[in-house]
């Protein structure tokens, strides 16, 4: 009898601790539902300066970068995917508003002080998601205007941590003095300058941590986490954690950091139950800034880098994940621009696109493999101050005439010295057919002259609207900056 009861009491206890797992499981099921089923996240991260082939999964032979290998393994990877410009302000201000940087009077990179800034009449990518009860934040770097008006917290973000401007605008400028008179480089929290920078070292750990505390803040409501990293941009910094550690010296360090704070993201939504209902994107803001040599990136096999319209100034490495929404370690060569980012994430968050005309097309079709076709009939790449350089047309690309710069025959910089370029002017119409060449090194244009008569007509309409400084055109329907009174 004695053990009849025993057994019972036995059998009570398990039955209890099974009802009990059962009721933590479902809970745990719930929560995960429940997370899964809120708007989803959203993780923007922007490198500055990163060359195309400065990712293992993009073909870097000498830099290891497991985590964005991971990523693309486990979401989409864009082959054809570029900036709106080769540099900074330009085309920073394309991801934020869908627009190219011309229609919205942005040119180029800012400097400190700039008389202009964002207009705040545009709608940013913070501005629209705000509507839809997200939590915005921004860590790194701005470069959209210093002054007041213009910082981010006054462009929809709720959280700011990081620099204004770009790194190398401080007093440590190879031509401070000269070309240059920059002052110290403020750090800010929100609209606080709580430190001026003498070293850089621990800037992209403090900018992982500040992200990571973002989220796990907010992780029960909808979140927009910006993550622009100041660096690969030239000064080269990096904590003592990857400090010598890659074969290509301290760049490749960089890029190894930058790496590791992708896994610390990718980790910590994971640990927090939201890696299902996060998108999460990696790309850079314009090609290598080929002068400064061995502190520069790479943009093989594609021509030229940063300050350039030709491909290797503009196409950029681009990874998308986004569990069970799009597909698994997928490549994607069909054409996308950074003008396309916001109407994306426009879609994928059932947000209402600005009153105002934008640029971009959503490619939310394209990421999830439905689609086998650019919802864009052409690309224009303007630079400078509003000059149309070139066109994109499917797979051919038209260059107008125009002045470039190249560091090819030119003594390279080196340990963060630039070297000088020579500046080449392109006296003639140029085509290329980037399907098979997309080293541009066959310039075709006598074998086509109805491609270039069509992309000809295309370029006439776009400068009837953005206009085009190299022919004297001013488009009808250009949009100011906006302008410190």
């Amino acid at each position: 009898m004695k053990h009849v009861n025993t057994l019972h009491r036995l059998l009570f206890v398990g039955f209890l601790v099974f009802f009990i797992s059962c009721k933590e499981n479902a809970k745990s099921s719930e929560n995960n539902i429940e997370k899964e089923t809120k708007q989803p996240n959203v993780v923007l991260i922007i490198t500055d300066d990163q060359g195309y082939e400065d990712v293992g999964c993009f073909g870097s032979p000498d830099i290891k970068t497991p985590n964005l290998d991971q990523m693309a393994k486990e979401g989409v990877r864009l082959t054809d995917f570029f900036t709106t410009q080769p540099i900074c302000s330009a085309s920073r201000a394309s991801y934020l508003t869908g627009c190219y940087p011309n229609r919205i009077g942005i040119h180029n990179a800012l400097m400190p002080d700039a008389k202009i800034g964002l207009n705040l009449e545009e709608t940013t990518l913070a501005e629209m998601l705000k509507e839809k009860g997200y939590k915005t934040g921004i860590f790194g770097k701005w470069h959209l205007g210093d002054h007041e008006k213009f910082m981010p917290t006054k462009q929809g973000f709720d959280t700011y941590f990081g620099i204004p401007y770009s790194n190398d605008m401080w007093p440590n400028h190879p031509k401070q003095g000269t070309e240059f008179n920059f002052d110290p480089l403020p750090l800010y929290e929100n609209e606080k300058i709580i430190d001026t920078l003498n070293d850089q070292s621990q800037l992209t750990t403090q900018i992982t941590e500040r992200a990571i505390s973002f989220i796990k803040q907010h992780k029960e409501e909808p979140f927009f986490a910006y993550i622009p990293h100041p660096q690969p941009h030239v000064p080269l910094f990096v904590s003592e954690k990857f400090k010598g550690k890659s074969e290509r010296g301290l760049y490749g360090d960089v890029i190894m950091e930058i790496d590791w704070s992708v896994g610390q993201i990718l980790k910590t939504l994971k640990e927090e139950g939201l890696d299902k209902n996060t998108l999460v994107i990696f790309t850079s803001d314009n090609g290598p800034w080929l002068s400064y040599g061995n502190h520069s990136g790479s943009a093989q096999p594609f021509r030229e880098g940063k300050g350039t319209v030709w491909e290797g100034g503009q196409r950029v490495p681009f990874i998308a994940r986004f569990p069970n929404k799009i597909p698994e370690n997928k490549t994607i060569g069909i054409p996308v621009m950074a003008i396309d980012v916001f109407p994306t994430i426009a879609e994928i968050t059932k947000s209402n696109l600005p009153k105002k005309k934008i640029d971009g097309k959503s490619v939310w079709s394209v990421l999830k493999g439905e689609s086998d076709s650019s919802p864009h009939e052409a690309f224009y790449y303007y630079y400078r101050v509003n000059e149309l350089h070139a066109i994109r047309y499917g797979d051919w690309k038209l260059y107008f005439p125009h002045r470039y710069r190249t560091m090819k025959g030119q003594k390279q910089g080196k340990d963060g010295l630039p070297g000088n370029y020579e500046h080449i002017n392109l006296e003639e119409m140029e085509l290329y057919n980037l399907a098979v060449d997309s080293s541009e090194t066959n310039n075709v244009i006598e074998n086509h002259p109805e491609i270039v008569e069509k992309m000809n007509q295309l370029a006439s309409d776009k400068r009837k609207e953005l206009g085009d400084a190299l022919q004297n055109i001013q488009g009808e329907e250009n949009r100011q900056a906006g302008k410190i009174e």
